[in-house]
C-alpha cells in the first residue's frame, strides 16, 4: 500500500484545476486593458470575457464520452496542450477575434479539466478519502485563482501587462503536460471497463494493498455483469427510467452552482469594487482578498467532507450564501455601497460558496453516476453547468450597468434559496460509500442476492 502514490496521482490530476482557475481568473485584471485595447462596449466586452465558457461548455460536453472511448489519461494530455496554445494565442493577440478564438480554446481545455478531474480522482480514490481527494481538484481551482489575482496585481502598472497575465498559463501547462506523460497511471476503474483487468489491479494494489484491491475488483465486476459490460452505451441510455432521474438531480446541481453567482464575482471583481469608488490598484488588491478567503475556506470544505458530509455542507453552504447575497443586495439598496459593506458581503458569499457548493457539487455527481455513464453523465451535467456559466459571465456587465447592483445580486440570492430547498429535499448523501454501494442506495442496480456468493474475475 502507498499512500504516496495517490497522493501523487491526484496532485498531478488536479493541475488541470490550477489551470482551470488560472484561466479563469487571470482575465479579471485584464478586463479594463482589453475594453480599452480593443474599443470594447459593455456586450462586446462580456463576449470578449465570457468566450472562454463557450470553448468550456463544448470541452465538457464531449470529454467524458471521448476519455470513456480513449482513456481519462489521453484526454488529460490534449487539455495541457490546448492551455498551452490559448495562452499563448490570448496573450499575443492584435485583434478580437484571434483573441476570442484563442479563449475559447483554452475554454475547451477548462471544460475538459472539468469534467476529467472528479471523474478521474473519484475512480481512483478510497471511498474513505475520495470526498477530500476530488475536492483537492476544486481546492486547486481556488489555488488557480489566487495565484491569478495575485500575478494581475503585481502586473497591473508594467505597459502591456495584461498580456503577461494572459501568457501564465503557458508555463503550468507545459508542467502539466510533463507530469502526465511522465508519471500519470490511467483509471483502473477505465482499465477494467475496458477489459485491461491486470493492469487495473496493479494500480489498486499500489493505491491500497492487495485486499483493497481484491474487493474493489469484485465490486466492480459486480456492478459491470449487471449494466452488461460488453454492450456499448448510447447516449439515450442516460436519460430513460432511474438513471435520467440521477442525471436530472445531478444536472440541477451542476446548474445552480454557476447560477448563485461566483463566476459574476470571481471575473469581475474588480469590476464591482471599482463602482464603490475605489481605485483600480486597490480594487485589484481587493480582489485578491476574495481570492485568500476562497482559498482558506476550500481548506474548510476539505476538512469536513468526508467527516460531516456531502449534504450537510451545502445545506449550510446554501443557506448563507442566500443571506450574504441578500445582504449584499440590501447594500447596493441603500444606496450606501462603501467598500467596505460590500467587500464584507462578498467576502461572506465567497466563504460559504468555497466551503459547499464549490467542492461538494463535484463529489457528488461524480459519486452518483454510476461507472458505465460516468463520462457521459459527467460531461452532460458539467456542460449545462457551463451554459450557465456563460450566460452570468455575457450578461452580468449589462446587469451591473443596467440594473444595478440591488436586483443583480437580489436575483443570485433567490437562485441561492431554491438551491437550498433542492438540496434539501432531493440530494442524497453519499458520504463513506463505495461507489458502487452509491448504485445499489440510489436503484441504478441491484445488491447481490446472497452475502456469500463468488463473483466470476477474469484476471
Amino acid at each position: 500500500m502507498s499512500r504516496r502514490f495517490l497522493n501523487w496521482t491526484v496532485f498531478v490530476a488536479v493541475n488541470g484545476g490550477l489551470l482551470f482557475g488560472l484561466n479563469m481568473a487571470g482575465i479579471s485584471g485584464a478586463v479594463s486593458f482589453i475594453k480599452d485595447a480593443f474599443g470594447l462596449n459593455d456586450i462586446a466586452l462580456g463576449l470578449a470575457v465570457s468566450s472562454l465558457t463557450v470553448g468550456c461548455l463544448f470541452g465538457a460536453l464531449f470529454a467524458g464520452s471521448l476519455s470513456d472511448k480513449y482513456g481519462r489519461k489521453g484526454l488529460m494530455i490534449i487539455t495541457a496542450v490546448l492551455f498551452i496554445i490559448s495562452a499563448f494565442g490570448s496573450s499575443l493577440a492584435q485583434s478580437l477575434t484571434v483573441f476570442i478564438i484563442s479563449r475559447i480554446i483554452g475554454g475547451l481545455a477548462v471544460g475538459a479539466a472539468s469534467v476529467l478531474g472528479p471523474t478521474y480522482i473519484s475512480e481512483i480514490a478510497p471511498a474513505a478519502r475520495r470526498g477530500t481527494l476530488v475536492s483537492y481538484n476544486q481546492f486547486a481551482i481556488v489555488t488557480g485563482i489566487l495565484l491569478a489575482y495575485a500575478i494581475d496585481y503585481a502586473l497591473v502598472d508594467i505597459s502591456q501587462g495584461w498580456r503577461f497575465m494572459l501568457a501564465v498559463p503557458v508555463i503550468f501547462g507545459l508542467l502539466y503536460l510533463l507530469l502526465l506523460a511522465v508519471s500519470f497511471p490511467e483509471s483502473p476503474r477505465w482499465l477494467f471497463k475496458t477489459g485491461e483487468k491486470k493492469k487495473a489491479r496493479e494500480i489498486l494494489v499500489r493505491v491500497g494493498g492487495e485486499k483493497y484491491a481484491t474487493d474493489e475488483i469484485t465490486s466492480m465486476s459486480a456492478s459491470l455483469d449487471q449494466e452488461g459490460s460488453g454492450k456499448k452505451t448510447s447516449m439515450g441510455e442516460l436519460f430513460k427510467g432511474k438513471m435520467g432521474y440521477i442525471l436530472l438531480l445531478g444536472t440541477l446541481l451542476a446548474a445552480f452552482q454557476q447560477i448563485t453567482g461566483i463566476n459574476a464575482v470571481i471575473n469581475y471583481a474588480p469590476a464591482i469594487f471599482a463602482q464603490t469608488g475605489v481605485a483600480a490598484d486597490m480594487a485589484l488588491l481587493q480582489a485578491i482578498i476574495v481570492g485568500v478567503v476562497n482559498f482558506l475556506f476550500t481548506i474548510v470544505a476539505l476538512r469536513l467532507v468526508d467527516t460531516k458530509g456531502r449534504k450537510t455542507l451545502l445545506l449550510w453552504g446554501a443557506a448563507g450564501m442566500t443571506i450574504s447575497l441578500a445582504f449584499l443586495a440590501a447594500t447596493f439598496a441603500l444606496g450606501n455601497i462603501g467598500g467596505v459593506w460590500v467587500l464584507v458581503s462578498i467576502l461572506a458569499y465567497i466563504a460559504f460558496f468555497a466551503a459547499s457548493l464549490a467542492p461538494v457539487m463535484w463529489v457528488v455527481t461524480s459519486e452518483m453516476y454510476p461507472t458505465k455513464y460516468r463520462g457521459a453523465a459527467m460531461s452532460f451535467s458539467t456542460a449545462v453547468s457551463w451554459v450557465c456559466t456563460l450566460v452570468v459571465v455575457q450578461f452580468f456587465p449589462w446587469m451591473l450597468n443596467n440594473m444595478g447592483g440591488m436586483v443583480s445580486f437580489g436575483i443570485f440570492a433567490a437562485f441561492s434559496l431554491i438551491a437550498f430547498l433542492f438540496i434539501r429535499i432531493y440530494i442524497p448523501e453519499t458520504k463513506g460509500k463505495s461507489l458502487e454501494q452509491i448504485e445499489i442506495d440510489l436503484g441504478l442496480r441491484k445488491a447481490k442476492a446472497k452475502s456469500g456468493e463468488k463473483i466470476k474475475m477474469e484476471l
